[in-house]
């Protein structure tokens, strides 16, 4: 198949061309050959000639679209509509990238594909005009909602290795009571390589099996990487930022399992991510 990826250039876009390369051809387009506030995305789009476009450029700074939650509309909701009508163009199936985050975080249980959405922040409302705007405009679609993504060069573990490095007398804080799905993207890169080979359209949770908090997040991390540093837990409201995280949004993947298509317990996922890291960046 020819394969459109958008936001080739981040983490989960680096995957995906690591994974479908060999099987595919390949259009990586990064924020050089995209602008997605920009209605010339439609063009853009369709000039790939695609049977495919895996849209997993976004705005995900929460904190960014929290100070200014227009510009993450037009990004992540106007910048979506623009390549679902790209795709409408040269009749390409879509892949949209979505987020945990649409969702409350006041579910009891991991939330399920069809559960309905409520977004409390602006990051999240404006992921899920995107997803609005993907099942309105492209019959044939995938929405794969994913979270807590690591396996590039900027995340959650890479922040904690880094605080690691050198860490304050009193140890690191880490939040207790945010509870979530860490997911390896290079695992969802696989599981999207399957998806895509199916007719099976509509929304999936693609992320890594378990659910944790942040502080369990951070101490599986440094008990990966042999390091005895002292962890607080804290409070959600304890840490002061920009965004509003929805305090528990574990995500069920249902739809993806019935067709075969799981995933391996995070705490594995995460040791195979830390094997490949370069010496320079675990602390000693």
């Amino acid at each position: 198949m020819r394969i459109a990826i958008t936001g080739a250039n981040g983490q989960l876009g680096r995957a995906l061309i690591a994974t479908l390369a060999d099987q595919h051809t390949l259009v990586p387009l990064g924020h050089d050959q995209l602008e997605l506030t920009d209605p010339v995305t439609v063009e853009q789009i369709a000039a790939t000639d695609a049977d495919v476009v895996i849209h997993a450029a976004a705005y995900t700074n929460v904190d960014g679209c929290a100070r200014d939650p227009g510009l993450a509309y037009r990004v992540n909701g106007l910048g979506t509509r623009y390549v679902a009508l790209g795709c409408r163009r040269i009749d390409a199936a879509l892949v949209y990238i979505s987020t945990n985050e649409v969702f409350a975080g006041d579910a009891r249980r991991p939330y399920f594909e069809d559960d309905p959405p409520r977004a409390i922040n602006p990051y999240g409302q404006s992921k899920l005009a995107g997803e609005q705007a993907v099942r309105s405009l492209v019959a044939r679609h995938f929405i794969v909602r994913v979270a807590w993504l690591f396996g590039g060069e900027r995340n959650f573990v890479r922040t904690v290795l880094r605080l690691a490095a050198n860490p304050p007398a009193h140890g690191l804080r880490m939040v207790a009571d945010e509870i979530g799905s860490p997911t390896y993207t290079f695992d969802v890169a696989a599981g999207l390589a399957r998806l895509i080979t199916t007719d099976y359209y509509g929304t999936y949770h693609f992320v890594n099996d378990g659910i944790c908090s942040r502080y369990e997040f951070a101490a599986e991390i440094l008990r990966r990487v042999g390091l005895n540093i002292p962890l607080q837990p804290i409070r959600l409201c304890d840490f002061q930022r920009d965004s509003t995280p929805p305090p528990y949004t574990p995500l069920a993947n249902l739809a993806g399992a019935s067709l075969g298509i799981t995933f391996r317990p995070w705490q594995d996922a995460l040791a195979d991510y830390l094997g490949r890291l370069p010496n320079e960046v675990l602390p000693t």
